[in-house]
């Protein structure tokens, strides 16, 4: 199980990384939990795809240094990876965006259900990107 939890998560941000949200998208249950960094938590495949499209239209981004874990019985996993990011559009209550690139150490913890992410929780340094984009 742990093997089917790692590849899981691997398609899901390779899917991210090429930008292929009905992919990114599929791999998700009906009603996943999305902890945003720093922020609420939002329920349903709808909300994550609003939230997709909202976070594509301000930032460019792709994740390496992936490395992903999963525990014996598949039903947790976790990835560590390093986001490189340009910053496209101003985002509501942060720095104006004028193209500012970053490069900024993340993570995330997944729920996994039926083959499928139940609940993803993102975390990265929100004072680092800030002051990264001149903020």
């Amino acid at each position: 199980m742990r093997e089917k939890s790692v590849a899981l998560v691997q398609r899901y941000y390779a899917a991210f990384n090429a930008g292929d949200m009905v992919s990114f998208l599929s791999l998700l249950t009906d009603d996943v939990a999305h902890d945003i960094n720093q922020g609420k938590r939002e329920s349903g495949k709808a909300a994550f795809a609003n939230f997709m499209q909202h976070m594509n239209r301000c930032y460019r981004e792709q994740l390496v240094d992936m490395v992903v874990m999963a525990s014996e019985d598949g039903t947790r996993a976790a990835a560590e990876f390093t986001v490189l990011g340009t910053y496209l559009s101003t985002d509501e209550g942060l720095p104006p965006a004028s193209g500012q690139t970053y490069r900024l150490p993340a993570g995330a913890f997944f729920d996994i259900r039926d083959g499928r992410v139940a609940r993803v929780s993102n975390y990265y340094n929100l004072p680092d990107w800030i002051a990264q984009v001149g903020g």
